[in-house]
C-alpha cells in the first residue's frame, strides 16, 4: 500500500472558476502590496470580463487572472497575480497559458497585456508575447 500523506496535491487551474471577494482581495493586496481593500470582484468580472483563470491549491486561492475584452476580437490580460510563497514555480505561466487558450478558443483574434519592466522577460520569454509599440495616459494620479 502506498503512503499518500506526503503527496503534494497538484494545482488546479479553472477556467471562470468560483472565487469570493474576500479571498480575491486578499491576494491582491498581497501579490501587488497594497492595502486590503474591499472591492466587488465578483460583479466587476462577470459584468465586464471575458473570463478569468482561478488557480487553486488544496482549496486555496493563490493565482489569479483576469482577461477583459472589448466584445469583439481583443482581449486584455489584468490582475496577473500569484501568492508571495509560490512564486517562481512556473504557475503564473500556467495561468497565463490557460488565459491565451481560453480567449483563443471564443474567437479572440488578439490578447494584450501591460506590465511593468521587471516582468518584460516573464511575458516576452516564458509567456510569448512580442513587443508592440502602445500608449498610455494616466488619467489618475
Amino acid at each position: 500500500m502506498q503512503d499518500d500523506r506526503h503527496k503534494q496535491a497538484a494545482p488546479l487551474l479553472e477556467w471562470r472558476g468560483a472565487f469570493t471577494n474576500d479571498e480575491l482581495n486578499a491576494l491582491h493586496a498581497e501579490g501587488f502590496g497594497h492595502r486590503l481593500l474591499q472591492d466587488d470582484w465578483v460583479t466587476q468580472v462577470e459584468r465586464y470580463s471575458l473570463g478569468w483563470v482561478c488557480l487553486r491549491l488544496a482549496g486555496r486561492l493563490i493565482g489569479f487572472v483576469n482577461v477583459a475584452w472589448d466584445g469583439g476580437v481583443h482581449a486584455f490580460l489584468l490582475d496577473t497575480v500569484i501568492a508571495e510563497p509560490m512564486r517562481r514555480k512556473g504557475l503564473a505561466t500556467l495561468l497565463v497559458e490557460e488565459a491565451i487558450k481560453q480567449a483563443k478558443a471564443t474567437g479572440c483574434e488578439w490578447l494584450h497585456v501591460d506590465f511593468d519592466p521587471h516582468l518584460r522577460s516573464f511575458y516576452f520569454d516564458a509567456c510569448g508575447f512580442r513587443p508592440t509599440d502602445a500608449g498610455v495616459i494616466q488619467l489618475r494620479g
